[in-house]
C-alpha cells in the first residue's frame, strides 16, 4: 500500500472522525429559580395573557411541553441535587438548604464528561462545594445577589477564593454574558458541549433589572380564585388550619396578611414601597384591600424577573443560530420547582400543591422531537439526567434513581411500565415560612398528601393529618376529600400505593428513626390519632404564643 493512499484513508478516517463529532448534539440545560409553569404562557394559565415568556414558549411550540413534571422535594438545594445525581433526597443525602454534593458524587458532570462533552456551569449552584467535575465553572456564592453579582471561579487560589464582581449588572444579564463568553472563546468545538445555564430570577425577593420597572406598572394582574377566600370549599386540614382554624394565623407565608409571623404584606411595602400608592396606610385598609395590593406588587415583581430570564433566552437562542448550534441542540428550559403565586393565600414554594410541586419542563430539538407535542406523562427531576445522558448517547449509571424520558419526547407514548405517581417529600419542618414536613403521592388523577408534622427527630410537632384532592374535579385542590366516605377507597388504595412507592425509591425512614415514627403512628389516623392531633394543634398554639 502506497504512502499516498495510506494518507488519503487517513485524511478521510479524520473528516469522518470530525463529521461525527459535528454531528454530536450539544445540551443546553437552563434552570431558573422558582419560575411556576402557571407563570409560562404556554402553560395557559391564569398569567398567559400577560404574554411575560415570549421565548420560552417558542420552546414549547417547537417542540415539547410536560404537563406533569413534577420536584420531589420543592426547595431549591434538594432538587438541584436530585438533578445532578439523578438520586432522590433520602438518597443523595440532601434533605434541605443545608445539604452539598462534593465534586466526587457530581455525577451528571462526570458521565457526561465521559460521553465526550465539554462541561460549564455557569449561574446559581447552591450546592455548596466546588463545581469540580465540570470542565468550567463560574457560579453565585448560595444565593447570589440580583444587582451587582459576585461570582466564583476556576483560578490559581483554592475555592472558593477565586472571586470577582459584575458592576453595574444584573443577575439575569451578567450570567447570561457569562455562558455566550463561555460559548464564543472557551468551548472546545473538538467535543460537543453541556452546559448548565442556570438563572437566580425569578427568587424571592424579587429585584428586577431596571428596565423593566415600567413593566406591567398599571396592569391589574389577574388574581387566583383562591386568593380572596382561601378556605372557601374545605381546602387543607387541621395540618395546615389548625383545631377550628386556630393555626391559620401562624402557618404558612401568606400574601395578605392572615400570617402575623410572615406576610408579603408586611415585607413588600417595606422593601418596594415605589409599588404602593404614596399614601399608602395600611391603618386605613381591610384585610381584602391589602392583600390586593401586596400581591400585585408581588406579581409584577416577580413577572417583571421572568421577563429578565425570558429576554436573556433571546440571546442565547440568537447565538446558537447565528452559529449553525440552534437544532444541532437539545434545549432544555425548567424550573428548579414551581412556587405559589399567591393561590390559598400562599407564598413561596415548599407545598405538595399543584402550584409549588409542578416544574416547567419544556424540551426543544427539532431532529427527533415534533414540534407542538405535549404529554401529560408523569415525570420527575431524578429523571431529568438519565435523560440527558440518554440524548448524548450513553447509559445512566447504576446509581442513578431516575429513567430516561427520551422516547416519550420522541414518541409522545410512554412506555407500557412508564411510572404512574411521583413521590414527594418536604422535610424542612417550619423553616423560614412556617410550613409542616410532609410526604405524599400524586397520580393523574389524584393527589394525596401526609403531613405528619415534626423535625427530624420527631419534636416541634404540628397536627397531622391527611389531605385527598380529586385533580379531575377538582384541579385547583380546593375540597379535601379525605373524609368524604365516597372516597374511601380512593384512599385505601393511595395509602397503599404511597407505601409501596416509599419502600420501592428506598425512603425507608432508617435516616431519622424518629420521624419515621410519628409518620407510622398516624398512619391510618383513627379517632384516637384525630383527638391527639387537636391536642397538638393547642400545644403549638400555645408555644407560638409564650414566644410573644
Amino acid at each position: 500500500m502506497t504512502r499516498h493512499l495510506l494518507a488519503c484513508m487517513a485524511l478521510v478516517a479524520m473528516l469522518a472522525g470530525r463529521l461525527a463529532a459535528d454531528e454530536r448534539l450539544n445540551i443546553l440545560y437552563i434552570m431558573s429559580d422558582d419560575h411556576a409553569a402557571h407563570a409560562i404562557g404556554a402553560y395557559g394559565g391564569r398569567l398567559a395573557k400577560l404574554n411575560p415568556t415570549p421565548n420560552i414558549d417558542r420552546l414549547a411550540k417547537e417542540g415539547i411541553l410536560f404537563e406533569n413534571a413534577f420536584v420531589t422535594n420543592s426547595i431549591c438545594t434538594p432538587s438541584r441535587a436530585c438533578v445532578l445525581t439523578g438520586q432522590y433526597p433520602h438518597r443523595n443525602g440532601v434533605y434541605d438548604l443545608g445539604g452539598r454534593i462534593e465534586p466526587a458524587r457530581q455525577t451528571l458532570a462526570h458521565e457526561m464528561k465521559r460521553a465526550g462533552y465539554h462541561t460549564a456551569m455557569i449561574g446559581k449552584w447552591h450546592l455548596k462545594e466546588e463545581p469540580a467535575a465540570f470542565d468550567y465553572y463560574c457560579v453565585l456564592p448560595g444565593q447570589g445577589k440580583y444587582h451587582d453579582p459576585v461570582f466564583r471561579k476556576q483560578g490559581d487560589k483554592p475555592w472558593p477564593k477565586n472571586t470577582f464582581t459584575v458592576e453595574g449588572k444584573h443577575s439575569s444579564d451578567a450570567i447570561t454574558d457569562i455562558s455566550l463568553e463561555w460559548l464564543e472563546e472557551g468551548w472546545n468545538r473538538e467535543q460537543p458541549f453541556f452546559l448548565m445555564h442556570h438563572f437566580k430570577a425569578p427568587h424571592d425577593y424579587f429585584e428586577n433589572a431596571a428596565r423593566y420597572q415600567d413593566y406591567l406598572a398599571d396592569v391589574e394582574i389577574p388574581q387566583p380564585d383562591t386568593l380572596a377566600d382561601p378556605y372557601a370549599g374545605d381546602f387543607g386540614s387541621i395540618a395546615t388550619r389548625g383545631a377550628n382554624d386556630e393555626l391559620v394565623r401562624y402557618l404558612a407565608t401568606s400574601v395578605g396578611p392572615r400570617n402575623v409571623r410572615r406576610s408579603y404584606a408586611d415585607d413588600l411595602p417595606r422593601m418596594f414601597p415605589e409599588e404602593f400608592p404614596e399614601d399608602y396606610d395600611p391603618s386605613k385598609l381591610s384585610d381584602d384591600e391589602i392583600k390586593r395590593l401586596a400581591y400585585n406588587a408581588y406579581l409584577r415583581k416577580f413577572l417583571r424577573c421572568v421577563k429578565g430570564v425570558d429576554d436573556n433566552l433571546a440571546r442565547l437562542f440568537a447565538y446558537l443560530e447565528e452559529t449553525g448550534q440552534m437544532d444541532n441542540t437539545v434545549i432544555i428550559y425548567t424550573g428548579d420547582q414551581g412556587f405559589m403565586l399567591g393561590e390559598h393565600d400562599y407564598q413561596d414554594k415548599r407545598w405538595m400543591y399543584e402550584e409549588s410541586e409542578r416544574m416547567p419542563l419544556l424540551i426543544r430539538y427539532p431532529k427527533t422531537i415534533k414540534a407542538g407535542s405535549r404529554t401529560d406523562a408523569i415525570v420527575e427531576n431524578v429523571d431529568f439526567a438519565p435523560t440527558m445522558l440518554d440524548f448524548a448517547g450513553v447509559k445512566a449509571p447504576e446509581s442513578m434513581q431516575g429513567r430516561s424520558f427520551r422516547s416519550i419526547c420522541e414518541t409522545g407514548q410512554e412506555p407500557e411500565d412508564w411510572k404512574q405517581a411521583a413521590y414527594y417529600r418536604y422535610w424542612m419542618h417550619l423553616a423560614h415560612h412556617f410550613n409542616p414536613a410532609h410526604v405524599g403521592i400524586r397520580t393523574k388523577t389524584h393527589k394525596l398528601i401526609y403531613y405528619y408534622g415534626c423535625d427530624y427527630e420527631g419534636r416541634n410537632q404540628t397536627p397531622p393529618a391527611w389531605e385527598l384532592y380529586d385533580l379531575v374535579k377538582d384541579p385547583k385542590e380546593t375540597v379535601n376529600q379525605y373524609d368524604n366516605p365516597e372516597y374511601a377507597s380512593v384512599v385505601q388504595d393511595l395509602k397503599a400505593q404511597l407505601a409501596e412507592l416509599r419502600e420501592q425509591v428506598g425512603d425507608t425512614g432508617e435516616d431519622y428513626p424518629a420521624a419515621e415514627r410519628v409518620i407510622q403512628e398516624f398512619w391510618d389516623y383513627d379517632r384516637t390519632d384525630r383527638a391527639r392531633a387537636e391536642q397538638i394543634s393547642h400545644e403549638y398554639l400555645q408555644s407560638v404564643l409564650d414566644q410573644k
